[in-house]
């Protein structure tokens, strides 16, 4: 489902939701009589339809609108951000009983205006309505065994784009009750296409708030009623890919799964990503690991650097860096064990599992959550301050966002602090810079003469040609 239909959707809701108006008042939107006699403020004749452009909208006919459309009111389509406020109104909306196209519905708002942690229980409420159809679905294909499953078309499932979840399980049941084996397995299959996105999207929703674990089981969830699904396919991968890198059965799975987009989705547009991870997959495992390989790689690096003196000049902290497929060095390494740091995925993996559509709210929600991330900064509140940058970073992994998600790990003296803080020194000093310039106008003198020191000591050729030295007097 795309950001308009859930914004149709979304809007249909809180339409059928009652408003708050004085009693008797009409509802908003009702078409109204007609009056018996010619109004003053138009002139009309009794019976005579509103001219344009004076008096209420002109009437629309419903039949022309598409099945399912919202009742025209002729006022402008609320956006995400207008929606998302009106919901947050809404008491009890999470616990409120909901159709599987409007659980879904909300699940998606959320998740494409950027906020994924409350996308997560709107969604699992949509998974929860196709429950029985996924245990039809796998009761009835085990009792097919090998036997040809024909299309949705084929076995006449009699399903539009419109049909909602509901009606789909019932034909599917009805099906299975007939004895129809092949059609109940078609149409259930057919059925939970529905789910399978919003699966899907779960798992993506829950690796980005750093719960991996519960990622993969949901992917793996999709993949055994849809070995070939794109996006679980894929993503399963990429979470093994970042999570798993010390464990070499895993590292095998992540390289057979990326191996099998490539064969079922031969036209995807992430296929040449999937073939870069999966041959770093590989050799990963080849190497015993993750850190064995990518300490053969900095060792192959050094060399070469040495042998061609390509490294005079470069930051001390760049030097240090492990580099990915593409030569740049690494967010970070793979998340290892329980995930008691913050996830910093690789920029191959935001770049494909990045589905978001980034509408205006979602950029204005980004910008929003970057400042305050840097008013916590400021104030010392760092553990609050990695919660804001790690909603950014998926979503835009650039240079304002690096400095900020790099001065926080420093702040709480993570592990990969050195790491993450080369990486964003490297790929764009001016930024860390101007972070110094942002915590001084905040009132935070102290953490900006730290951080310009510490910028200083990391890139000095940037200080000399920036003037470093004269904001530390």
């Amino acid at each position: 489902m795309t950001l308009s239909l859930a914004l149709t959707a979304t809007a249909a809701l809180l339409a059928a939701d009652p408003p708050s108006l004085p009693a008797g008042h009409p509802p908003l939107g009702a078409a109204t009589e007609s009056p018996a006699a010619s109004s003053p403020s138009t002139g009309l004749p009794p019976g005579h339809p509103p001219a344009v452009g004076v008096g209420s909208p002109a009437p629309v006919d419903p039949s022309a609108l598409p099945q399912g459309h919202p009742a025209m009111t002729g006022r402008m389509a609320p956006t995400a951000d207008e929606l998302l406020k009106q919901l947050e109104g809404m008491q009890g909306l999470r616990e409120r009983e909901k159709t599987f196209e409007i659980a879904s519905s909300l699940g998606k708002l959320y998740y494409t205006s950027g906020r994924f942690e409350e996308s997560i229980p709107y969604l699992q409420q949509a998974e929860d309505k196709a429950k029985s159809t996924r245990e039809l679905f796998l009761a009835q294909r085990k009792k097919l065994g090998g036997g040809a499953v024909p299309s949705a078309e084929e076995a006449r499932c009699g399903f539009t784009e419109q049909t909602p979840m509901e009606e789909r399980a019932k034909v599917a049941a009805e099906r299975a009750k007939k004895g129809d084996t092949a059609g109940a397995v078609a149409c259930g299959r057919a059925a939970l296409e529905l789910s399978l996105d919003v699966e899907s999207m779960r798992a993506n929703a829950l690796f980005l708030t750093n719960d991996a674990p519960g990622a993969l089981k949901v992917y793996e969830r999709v993949l055994e009623v849809a070995p070939s699904f794109a996006d679980a396919l894929f993503g399963r991968s990429a979470v093994l890919y970042e999570t798993r890198g010390e464990d070499l059965k895993a590292l095998r799975g992540a390289h057979e799964g990326f191996e099998a987009f490539i064969a079922a989705h031969p036209n995807s547009p992430r296929v040449s990503l999937a073939r870069k991870l999966s041959r770093m997959t590989d050799e990963a495992e080849k190497a015993g690991g993750m850190k064995k390989w990518l300490a053969t790689r900095e060792e192959d690096r050094r060399i070469r650097s040495s042998k061609l003196d390509l490294s005079r000049g470069a930051p001390p902290m760049a030097r240090a860096s492990a580099p990915n497929a593409g030569g740049q060095p690494m967010a970070a390494g793979p998340m290892q064990g329980g995930g008691a740091s913050a996830p910093m995925i690789s920029q191959e993996t935001m770049e494909a599992m990045n589905s978001v559509e980034h509408t205006p709210e979602l950029e204005a929600h980004l910008d929003q959550t970057v400042a305050q991330g840097e008013d916590l900064l400021a104030k010392g509140r760092y553990d609050e301050a990695l919660t804001a940058y790690r909603q950014v970073m998926p979503l835009r992994p650039d240079g304002r966002v690096k400095a900020g998600l790099a001065w926080t790990l420093v702040g709480l003296g993570k592990p990969t602090a050195e790491r993450v803080w080369g990486v964003a020194v490297s790929s764009d000093p001016a930024a860390v810079d101007k972070l110094g310039e942002t915590l001084k106008a905040k009132g935070d003198t102290k953490g900006a003469k730290a951080l310009w020191t510490k910028l200083a000591a990391s890139a000095p050729d940037y200080a000399a040609s920036a003037s470093l030295q004269a904001k530390l007097e």
